[in-house]
This record gives C-alpha cells, structure tokens and sequence, in this order.
C-alpha cells in the first residue's frame, strides 16, 4: 500500500530529528560511538623499542599525531625496556586556523587516564595569521595542572622572510603566554632553530623542543639551553603500531615537574 503524504512526512521529520541529534552529539561521544567500527584493536608487541636510546637521560617520551592511528595508552604506559618507560607524549592538536588532529581527543584524555603526562602542539603557518591560529588552538586545548606547557610547532617558511617568521611566531607565543599564564615552548628542527631562532633575543627565556635524528648526543647551536630533543622518527612502543618519534627530556624528575603546570 503506497504511503500517504503524511506518513512521508512524518518520516522525512523523524530522519531529521535523528540527524540532528547526531549532529549536536559531542565530539568527545561521536568518537567513542564510532571509533570501534574505524580501528581494529589488534596491537603488534614489541620486545624492545627499536632504536638506540641516548644516554644519560632518565625521563622519555614520544609524539604522536593522526599518523599513530589509534593508540592504547595503557600499553604504552606498561612497555619498560632495560628501566626505560614512557613518562610523557605531545600530541599534535590543531595546524593553521581551521584544521584540528583526528586523534586529538583520544590523545588527549586517554594518555592522562593512563598516567602519562601530556603535551599538546600546534602545527604553525607562518603565512596565516598568527592571533586566529592561537585562537584555533585556545578554543581546542584546555590545560590542566600536571600538563605540559604548550607547544608550536615552526619548521617551515612558506614563502615568509626570517624577520616574518620571528615576528609571527613571537606573536603566536605572546598570545598563548598571556591565556595559559605560562611560557609555551617552541619546537623545530636543529637547522631551522640555527638559521632562524638562535642569537636572537626575542625568543630568550622559551623552552626549545629540538629535533635531531639518528645521532648519540646532542649540542644546541649558539649557547641556548634545550629542554626537550626528539632524537628518531622510528621508535617502537606496544600500543602504537606505526611507528613514532621518541624524546628525552633535559633534566631529571624534579626538573620535568618544575616546567609542568602547577
């Protein structure tokens, strides 16, 4: 029997009552209703982490973002490798002024439920305005005490001149500064911290995140101090089946939980 015109419209109003209700769900509830039919949840095991660790470092950690999929931070937080474990991660957030990381709510909450502490970066576009990216990155980042600072994360020009980069990313720090009450820290690699932060005095007093790779030590350029070196790209950590960045932080416990937010 076809259906009469109020019985189509009925219908048509019930699909878009539940639509909308789907549409004002919570990020927080949308991921974890459809997550399990994204992520499988078999995990590799690793028996070591893949690469050699510095030493003389007593406090590690990796980085994560999109590209790690699906993390189970319970066992990352249970991996110990010859007295080594995991004690904090960064986690890409936003990148410019509208994108934010797929896997940052997860990320987020996850990893401080499992006892890591936690760091949250952004991804900055020196040729996009620097106050509506800080705003991008307020608006989806809320810190709490036990937190690691903020983090910016500058590594490439695109088409902006080194008197704009240092301009720009001072001022995407100020801004973070006077929300968070606390010194954001600043991520690059070692070449572009040589030719485009290093010797300046803009950018004393920050806390550098320092990318270096595949080397046993590390020395900073110019006679600034680093608090954190990201030493490989190619870690393994049970939990995390592709694989992730690895960090060592430049001090002991009672230093890391000095930068952390009271």
């Amino acid at each position: 029997m076809p259906r009469s015109r109020r019985q189509i419209r009925r219908l048509f109003q019930q699909i878009l009552l539940v639509f909308g209700i789907v549409l004002v769900l919570s990020e927080h509830v949308r991921y974890y209703v459809f997550s399990i039919f994204e992520y499988p949840f078999h995990y590799k095991e690793y028996k070591h982490f893949g690469i050699r660790i510095p030493s003389g470092y007593s406090i590690h950690g990796i980085d994560v973002s999109k590209y790690q999929a699906r993390v189970d931070w319970s066992r990352v937080k249970q991996m110990k490798v010859g007295g080594i474990h995991i004690t904090f991660a960064f986690m890409k957030a936003t990148e410019g002024t509208w994108l934010k990381d797929r896997q940052f709510v997860n990320n987020w909450e996850n990893a401080r439920r499992a006892g890591i502490v936690r760091g949250a970066y952004h991804y900055f576009l020196p040729d996009v305005s620097a106050k509506d990216q800080a705003t991008h990155f307020i608006r989806n980042v809320r810190l709490r005490a036990g937190d690691l600072p903020p983090v910016v994360d500058v590594e490439e020009l695109r088409g902006m001149s080194k008197p704009q980069v240092q301009r720009y990313t001072l001022e995407f720090l100020r801004i973070l500064e006077k929300n968070y009450k606390v010194k954001p820290i600043l991520y690059t690699n070692r070449d572009f911290y040589k030719n485009y932060f290093a010797n300046s005095d803009d950018f004393k007093g920050y806390r550098f995140w320092i990318a270096h790779y595949h080397v046993t030590d590390f020395d900073m350029p110019g006679e600034a101090a680093w608090h954190f070196w990201q030493h490989s790209d190619r870690g393994n950590v049970n939990g995390i089946n592709e694989q992730v960045d690895f960090n060592v932080f430049n001090g002991d416990s009672l230093d890391f939980r000095k930068i952390c937010i009271p």
